[in-house]
């Protein structure tokens, strides 16, 4: 069953690829495409950004809210576009992190296959939903996640994470509820939350091995991201230059972290990324809320 989740991992990848290539194909034509859609090289920042945030997401810190912190300091993405910008960008490097993952650590697979399904299922809805929000509505719904994420990672720091048990699989009532729970984090990850610090809660508190929350994360990420990007891609809905490093740069930092680095203390760097994310979620918010105010001047 391992063999064919990856089998079917790899073509989801390739389906994905295609749509990508097509859309940007059909970008050519003049007037097809908004700006930040048409075709276009990414630049050595676009890629640097992909190198670091895919290396650090490999050892455990996660990619989405760094990417968002920095995108949003240097200006290189539009808030409206930042959670497609993300999701297309960052799905060929998470796809090669579950391909490690998955091999290595081993998980029951009837519960591996069900909550990346259900991820899957709700990454899928979620897309759909934050592709049409407006510009606001997403200011808004990122500075809510991107304070969400911090808090994850501030219970990380002090250990306030379940414990956890020594399963590795789930069955009948638990089942039902990690399911429940692996669809309800996948639709929110399209919006900015980030999979890995939900996904460690559910299965500890689930009372499974929290080592089995990685091929889960990486192997339901590596299937929900390509299927959320291919409806953020066909609507248009991301930055085509910064996606394009992040996934240039992304692949070879996934495989400098895997391969030859491996593990490093990360808690100092955890607590660089909980202030940074915290600066970016307020100044989201106040984006947010700026135009509103100044609508309700005298």
């Amino acid at each position: 069953m391992v063999a064919a989740l990856l089998i079917l991992l790899s073509a989801l990848a390739l389906g994905f690829v295609m749509v990508w290539v097509a859309a940007v194909r059909e970008a050519r034509t003049p007037g097809t495409a908004p700006p930040e859609a048409s075709p276009g090289l990414p630049t050595a920042e676009h890629h640097a950004v992909g190198l670091v945030t895919n290396f650090f997401d490999t050892l455990g810190i996660g990619s989405f809210a760094p990417t968002t912190v920095i995108f949003r300091l240097r200006r290189l993405v539009p808030d409206d576009l930042m959670p497609g910008t993300l999701n297309v960008g960052h799905s060929l490097p998470v796809t090669v992190q579950a391909l490690i993952y998955i091999g290595i650590i081993a998980v029951d697979p009837w519960t591996l296959v069900l909550l990346i399904a259900a991820a899957a299922a709700g990454a899928w809805f979620g897309a759909g939903v934050v592709a049409g929000l407006s510009r606001r509505r997403i200011q808004m719904g990122m500075g809510g996640a991107l304070l969400a994420a911090a808090s994850l990672m501030v219970m990380t720091q002090f250990g306030w994470f379940p414990g956890g048990g020594d399963t590795l699989g789930l069955e009948g009532p638990r089942l039902a509820i990690g399911i429940g729970g692996a669809a309800v984090a996948g639709a929110l990850m399209t919006l900015g939350v980030g999979f890995y610090a939900p996904c460690m809660i559910l299965v500890s508190l689930l009372g499974m091995n929290p080592t089995a929350a990685f091929p889960i994360m990486m192997g339901a990420c590596a299937f929900m991201m390509p299927v959320a990007s291919m409806r953020f891609v066909r609507k248009q809905r991301y930055s085509l230059r910064p996606a394009l490093g992040l996934t240039m740069g992304g692949i070879p930092g996934v495989l400098l972290a895997a391969f030859i680095v491996r593990s490093l203390d990360l808690a100092t760097v955890r607590w660089l990324v909980v202030v940074v994310v915290l600066y970016t979620a307020v100044s989201m918010l106040v984006a947010a809320t700026a135009p509103r105010l100044r609508s309700d001047a005298p």
